[in-house]
């Protein structure tokens, strides 16, 4: 059985991140064909956990977990800004790391290395390996799309991310044999000439697992996601206080739940009677099931999100915007509705909640679609 060796910025256990949601179905699955040996790094402020661990010992021959730490991040960001590499690449890097790494190598001697985000790639990119990269998700772009929203020195910081992000997004291709991403259109995003060659890898969702049931309709309308994601709080915060308060004109006693981990005081601070926002929950399942309507009108964000498939693999009716819609390609007014203003956001929310026939059937052409894609 040959060997692989899979290279992340993050443990992929507990799954509350999109990356590590990624990463964690793709070692299942390559482990039934390979030898997989996993070298993750761990971000100081989620210490791993003895669960995480046992988890991924079950599908990898090898879990090394090399854990970073503040000061070490400090002086890798400050050594990084200086050499012109994106910030990124220089958070999750360290010389400690790297040094574990290359024995790592030594010792398994892998048949191919896989490297998750740009942000692990210079560890292994100089090495006479076959390699893949899988850029996952247009890191650029999704710094494009918030530097409109930034106070003026986050504006300053993220252009000059921007650019360095841009540039190395295109030169790290090269070091590559093979390249992946998420969907179409984080594809068009990076600057290469033979951008065409990067194949494009979906995520698919565990229709298993997320599969329709009779509940209680605890909730009228749900978002979920990390809420540590910027994208995600800026997202909270334009549901509650742009388009809940046009739906509550019609329906004042509509109820709306903001699940995922992490929600920062921006978020909680919103809640009220008829607001809950939940912080970590253990099953995502048990709240897409008591909720009548999903919604996240995603404007900041990139690649694939995983919400939305696991919404439509429940049944729950959907509503998002184009640029989410864009990497899923769901049909608009068949199997979700599709908004760009708060005054359509909520148009089509109080169109669903008092209109259950309608919402029922959207989320039975959305779970259609879901299968179809599998």
């Amino acid at each position: 059985m040959k060997k692989i060796l899979i290279i992340l910025s993050r443990v992929p256990y507990p799954l509350e991140k999109g990356d590590k949601l990624r990463a964690y179905h793709q070692i299942k699955i390559l482990s039934e064909k390979f030898e997989v040996i996993l070298f993750a790094l761990n971000d100081p402020a989620t210490p791993t956990t003895p669960e995480a661990v046992n988890v991924l010992g079950k599908f990898c021959s090898k879990v090394v977990i090399v854990n970073l730490t503040w000061p070490g991040i400090g002086l890798n960001i400050i050594r990084t800004f200086l050499s012109g590499r994106p910030l990124q690449t220089g958070y999750f890097y360290s010389s400690k790391a790297k040094k574990q790494l290359d024995a790592l190598i030594l010792e398994t001697k892998p048949d191919h290395i896989y490297c998750q985000l740009i942000r692990t790639a210079e560890y292994v990119k100089i090495l006479n390996y076959s390699k893949t990269i899988d850029y996952m998700d247009a890191l650029s772009k999704g710094i494009a799309l918030r530097i409109p929203n930034a106070s003026f020195f986050m504006k300053f910081i993220l252009n000059i991310e921007l650019k360095r992000l841009q540039k190395y997004e295109c030169s790290v291709y090269d070091y590559f044999n093979n390249h992946t991403i998420i969907s179409e259109q984080d594809r068009d995003h990076i600057d290469h000439t033979r951008r065409s060659e990067i194949s494009v890898v979906p995520n698919g969702v565990d229709t298993d697992y997320f599969q329709p049931s009779n509940h209680h309709k605890s909730y009228d309308i749900i978002f979920s996601g990390n809420m540590a994601y910027p994208p995600n709080i800026e997202t909270a915060k334009y549901i509650i206080t742009k388009v809940l308060p046009i739906v509550k004109r019609e329906l004042p006693m509509v109820k709306l739940v903001i699940a995922g981990a992490t929600p920062p005081l921006s978020v909680t601070s919103l809640a009220s009677e008829r607001v809950i926002v939940t912080g970590w929950v253990e099953d995502m399942r048990e709240f897409y099931l008591s909720s009548r309507v999903f919604i996240a009108p995603m404007h900041t964000s990139i690649g694939m999100q995983n919400k939305i498939l696991e919404a439509m693999a429940m049944a729950i009716p959907c509503i998002t915007s184009s640029t989410a819609n864009n990497a899923i390609k769901a049909i608009d007014g068949e199997s979700v509705l599709i908004g760009e203003t708060p005054e359509e956001y909520a148009k089509h929310l109080i169109k669903m909640l008092k209109n259950d026939q309608y919402a029922q059937k959207l989320g039975q052409n959305g779970y259609n679609f879901v299968v179809s894609r599998l």
